[in-house]
């Protein structure tokens, strides 16, 4: 049901360098640039898309309390992979790749303007 996401950034540039390197390790890539302000990724075959944008009001982006968008991933070493990448493109740690029970494999990270993000894989369904 969900067509995309949207994330904010205060820095495109470097948000655009983080997401072009961490969503290209995924097989996606830009689909749609509407610059300055929305740049839209996806895989090929129209799966759910996510955007980075500058905030419409023109404010500053701040990340919600909350707030996560959470990514599917083919297996486990997928998880692991793209963890990896984003702490070494300078995103920062909310809980290494682990078995969260019920199936599900996950690993949490913030962004470079602190939105959190999961990778996951699911191996059962509950």
């Amino acid at each position: 049901m969900l067509g995309y996401a949207t994330l904010g950034s205060n820095n495109m540039e470097k948000a655009l360098e983080f997401y072009d390197a961490l969503f290209g390790a995924m097989g996606a890539r830009r689909v749609l640039s509407m610059e300055p302000t929305f740049y839209l990724y996806g895989r090929k075959g129209g799966d759910t898309r996510v955007a980075i944008v500058k905030p419409y009001n023109g404010e500053a982006q701040t990340a919600g309390n909350g707030n996560m968008l959470a990514l599917p991933c083919e297996s486990q070493d997928q998880v692991q992979v793209l963890y990896n990448k984003a702490i070494e493109l300078g995103g920062s740690d909310e809980g290494a790749p682990g078995d969260r029970g019920q199936g599900f494999y996950g690993a949490y990270f913030r962004d470079l303007d602190g939105n959190k993000i999961c990778f996951f894989n699911v191996t059962r369904h509950a």
